[in-house]
């Protein structure tokens, strides 16, 4: 007699779904998926939380500040004594020369650092001692670093913003650094081994292969170290101090907008604190903008 092979699967995989079946626990399961539920229901109200508060700060920002870059001559004028009429031209002038002086003093040395470390250090001592100093100054709070700079530059002398600009790069470094290792860390090996394979020496197989491979990372962790100084408060506090009138002398304390910030709010004047209502959604805003920006670059890289 024919066996029909379809009913013998059948009868084949019978006792394996029957099997199943008793082994089936549905209060194993139902308590599994209740405990699914909660963790996601927890997950989700730390969500909405975060993003009510956040919502909510941002919020206020945007009212208070564009009432001030509404009602006062914001980049037109300086920062004014007490009840009178002014703006923020110095300070916003300022912290442009002192991020931008940070920016090309650390990028350069951040960038070299890192392309030791991924390309010629090779698991040396020099390394690992970098990698790790590295990690500590990235990690260290930005006050230390800001009265590091005021014993080496400002105390027995006076305030300026060559300090200020060296306090930022110190910031700067290690970021840029961490970076530039981990970019070139991801580009593949079989570039190197072709360029070399094309009698490609090492120093041209860094600039023209791997640097321009990892371009788009590295300008995303540069705009991202940028970011990052733009609102810093406490190395400038020890460093470039503030100035009441407009200056471009580096060599002097100059005024910018986080300490313009840190003593307008803390002032009974109204007018000030409108002006730090302006001063902090100016920086809110820049912040904002070099963080879509590095995420436009990074993704356009990535693709």
């Amino acid at each position: 007699m024919p066996i029909n092979p379809t009913s013998a699967a059948v009868n084949t995989a019978l006792p394996i779904a029957t099997s199943f079946k008793g082994r089936y626990n549905q209060s194993l399961y139902n308590k599994r998926r209740w405990v699914n539920k909660l963790g996601l229901g927890f997950a989700m109200s730390a969500m909405v939380f975060g993003l009510f508060w956040l919502c909510w700060i941002l919020l206020t920002l945007l009212v208070e500040g564009f009432q001030g870059l509404v009602q006062l001559p914001v980049f037109t004028a300086d920062t004014p004594p007490p009840m009178s009429v002014g703006g923020l031209r110095n300070a916003i002038v300022g912290s442009v020369m002192l991020a931008f002086s940070g920016l090309f003093i650390g990028a350069p040395i951040g960038l070299m650092t890192g392309i030791y470390l991924a390309e010629f250090s090779h698991g040396s001592l020099l390394g690992k001692v970098t990698r790790f100093l590295n990690d500590i100054l990235l990690s260290a709070p930005s006050i230390v670093i800001g009265l590091f700079i005021y014993a080496l530059m400002v105390k027995g002398k006076s305030f300026s913003g060559w300090a200020g600009a060296l306090a930022l790069a110190l910031i700067v470094i290690p970021v840029v650094v961490r970076t530039t290792e981990n970019m070139l860390k991801l580009v593949p090996n079989t570039l190197r081994e072709a360029a070399y394979a094309l009698g490609t020496p090492k120093w041209k197989l860094v600039t023209q292969v791997t640097f321009k491979a990892a371009k788009a990372g590295l300008t995303t962790g540069i705009l991202l170290a940028f970011a990052r100084i733009t609102g810093e408060t406490a190395p400038l506090l020890f460093t470039a101090l503030n100035n009441q009138y407009f200056s471009t002398d580096m060599g002097q304390p100059l005024a910018n907008l986080p300490n313009t910030i840190y003593q307008f709010a803390m002032s009974p004047y109204e007018n000030w604190h409108t002006l730090a209502w302006a001063a902090a959604l100016l920086i809110t805003g820049s912040v904002l903008v070099l963080n879509i920006l590095a995420r436009f670059i990074g993704n356009r890289g990535h693709r």
